[in-house]
């Protein structure tokens, strides 16, 4: 599937930038989500799995995209949730809400037990208590999921000079590079604090061409200030172009940055991939509306 390309005006400059669509793939399998499922749902079918399973936290656009995809492909979707405290809340979370309404189950766990999700023997105790199902990772990535994410370019995108994309557990990014031409530049916006995410990236990767602006996490994982909130109204309104908070949001903001600072050399073409993860605004909004600060605009 090959996603169109929007043209970003920009002012006083002469840095050509486009965003690669990604988001408009599907309304809940959005994105690098659909990129990650698609081929582990392929073999998912050939092993002949009924059931999915996977991890998440609360607002995780891959439970939503899991559950959807289930729905959709005729699979029985789990979801192991971090958070115990959340069992009773289900109503209260728009992420949790839809995907139990595309029927998935969930198990909901303290962190303790949650960071036991590659553990074999924690694996074995589902097993017994679901019976069989199809594993996939927390965030969706592992080889399967490198190969979706290297149909993200085509030949098309071969004129860019840099590619630029956010980062959460590195999966996306290494599809990215591993499809990218060696004389482009790949460009990763992680969403958390930290630098390990280099290490991950490596196990996937096959080039060097790329290389991690760690500057734009905002204080880390789903931590977001009013001047990102501020940059993603504006953003929409000048572009008509949504954001999400957690990870395009903070990749563009990124972007923008370095073209005021000259990171860019003159006459360079960017392309940013819109990897999605719309859905999370909802419950970000919930979160911001209690604590009494600037939300998101969805709608003008």
């Amino acid at each position: 599937m090959e996603t169109s390309n929007q043209k970003i005006n920009l002012e006083n400059t002469n840095i050509s930038l486009y965003i690669k669509r990604e988001d408009l793939i599907h309304l809940y399998i959005s994105g690098n989500k659909f990129r990650k499922l698609k081929y582990n749902l392929v073999q998912a079918k050939k092993e002949n799995k009924e059931a999915l399973l996977t991890f998440g936290g609360a607002f995780s656009n891959h439970i939503l995209a899991v559950a959807a995809a289930g729905n959709e492909q005729g699979f029985k979707t789990i979801g192991i949730i971090r958070g115990e405290e959340l069992h009773d809340k289900i109503a209260d979370n728009p992420t949790l809400q839809k995907a139990q309404d595309f029927g998935m189950v969930f198990e909901f766990v303290n962190r303790k037990i949650y960071r036991e999700k590659n553990n074999p023997k924690f694996i074995q105790q589902l097993t017994e208590k679901f019976g069989d199902f199809y594993l996939i990772p927390e965030g969706g990535t592992n080889d399967l999921a490198i190969k979706g994410c290297e149909e993200i370019l085509t030949k098309t995108d071969e004129n860019f000079d840099y590619i630029c994309c956010a980062v959460g557990t590195g999966g996306t990014i290494s599809g990215i590079i591993n499809c990218s031409k060696n004389s482009q530049q790949v460009l990763g916006f992680p969403a958390l604090k930290g630098d390990f995410l280099r290490e991950d990236i490596c196990k996937f990767a096959n080039k060097l061409n790329w290389e991690l602006i760690t500057e734009y996490h905002f204080g880390g994982y789903a931590k977001v200030s009013e001047e990102l909130i501020q940059f993603i109204n504006e953003f929409y309104q000048e572009h008509k172009v949504l954001l999400d908070p957690i990870y395009t949001g903070k990749m563009m903001f990124g972007v923008m940055d370095l073209i005021t600072k000259n990171y860019f050399p003159e006459n360079s073409k960017i392309l940013v991939i819109h990897t999605g993860g719309l859905q999370g605004i909802i419950g970000m909004n919930k979160v911001l509306k209690q604590k009494k600060q600037l939300e998101i605009k969805i709608y003008d």
